[in-house]
């Protein structure tokens, strides 16, 4: 049965299907000897390639939580060089990518899976995951600053969508804010802090939907359940096969 190319290539492990869709736009992907466009369909006994390298059969999927640690970009390969976060998973040998991102000064939960299907469900703006983060601010904290975050703030992409916000205490200067949020826009934790006259001086997501760091220590990894995984395909929309 024919299929997207994007989607077969996803699930061969490769790249997500996002990545997919950019590497057959810059003409990295053939199909029998011919260069692919977007929005092709393939069979999966077709010569499809990639780079110049067959597509292998669909890889068993795999899923891990992973506590990344600050220092580590969420890529699965960096052209200069610097660490990514599959540096911290040496045994998995399945070719995997990190589900969204988080910066690399930022630490805390991260999804690794080749489930190309599970991640864009994840990250469908329609599904409104939660994710929470804990930052360590500087600067001004009132009632009135953090309601502005809760009820949504203009930044220079756009409003925000409202946000879970929770003062949890203060400390050597700085004070401890809990923030939960669904939408995931660059550094958007960050900015929405800049945009209240604070300054974030560490920051780590310490929750994914339903999933938490509990039993991870910083810089390890754990495989998902299978009940995990269902949860979170349920979470997407999605019916796993």
């Amino acid at each position: 049965m024919a299929e997207r190319l994007q989607k077969i290539i996803a699930q061969a492990g490769v790249a997500s299907r996002r990545a997919a869709e950019g590497l057959i736009r810059a003409g990295r992907v053939m199909v029998d000897g011919q260069v692919a466009v977007l929005g092709q369909q393939a069979e999966r006994t077709q010569d499809i390639r990639v780079d110049g390298q067959p597509l292998g059969r669909a890889e068993q999927h795999v899923y891990f939580l992973l506590h990344k640690p600050v220092g580590y970009l969420s890529t699965a390969k960096d052209d200069r060089g610097r660490r990514t976060v599959l540096d911290l998973l040496p045994t998995v040998h399945e070719r995997v990518y990190p589900v969204g991102r988080l910066d690399g000064d930022t630490s805390g939960l991260l999804l690794i899976t080749n489930d190309g299907t599970l991640m864009n469900g994840l990250l469908h703006p329609h599904y409104e995951v939660q994710k929470t983060y804990v930052a360590q601010v500087t600067g001004q904290v009132t009632a009135a600053k953090l309601q502005k975050m809760a009820t949504g703030l203009t930044l220079d992409d756009g409003p925000t969508a409202p946000a879970k916000v929770r003062l949890l205490g203060q400390a050597g200067g700085t004070t401890q804010v809990e923030v939960t949020i669904h939408e995931g826009r660059n550094r958007q934790v960050r900015r929405m802090f800049a945009a209240i006259g604070c300054d974030v001086r560490s920051l780590r997501r310490v929750r994914f939907a339903f999933l938490t760091l509990r039993g991870v220590p910083l810089g390890k990894y754990r495989p998902l359940s299978k009940q995990e995984v269902q949860r979170l395909y349920a979470l997407a929309g999605l019916k796993q096969s």
